[in-house]
């Protein structure tokens, strides 16, 4: 797996993650495509929005929240791997309480 451009630190977790959850990269098909909203001219010319689709589990996403093609490389696979987490029930305890707090901040704001 390529490093990308992030610690060393979260580089390390991202592929220990993905080697437990047997996620490989020869399951993930990968496009980058032009971001919409605001950017002005330098958005309309570069492709900066990460397409993943994880093949066994058909997950899609598309990424761009950020101005780096390869920072978004690595917070799509970052979220990827946080469904997939999700998704198989294998959230750490750390993360389970994060959850709960997103859902309870989400119900707020629809009020």
């Amino acid at each position: 797996m390529s490093l990308f451009p992030v610690s060393e630190e979260k580089n390390r977790w991202l592929q220990e993650r993905m080697e437990y959850l047997r996620i490989y990269e020869k399951d993930i098909e990968e496009k980058f495509v032009r971001s919409s909203g605001s950017g002005g001219q330098k958005l309309n010319k570069t492709s900066t929005c990460v397409y993943l689709k994880h093949i066994p589990t058909g997950i899609e996403m598309k990424w761009m929240r950020e101005r780096s093609q390869s920072l978004n490389r690595f917070l799509a696979r970052r979220e990827l791997v946080r469904r997939i987490e999700k998704l198989s029930g294998q959230l750490p305890p750390g993360e389970i309480k994060i959850e709960k707090v997103k859902r309870q901040k989400l119900k707020r704001k629809k009020r």
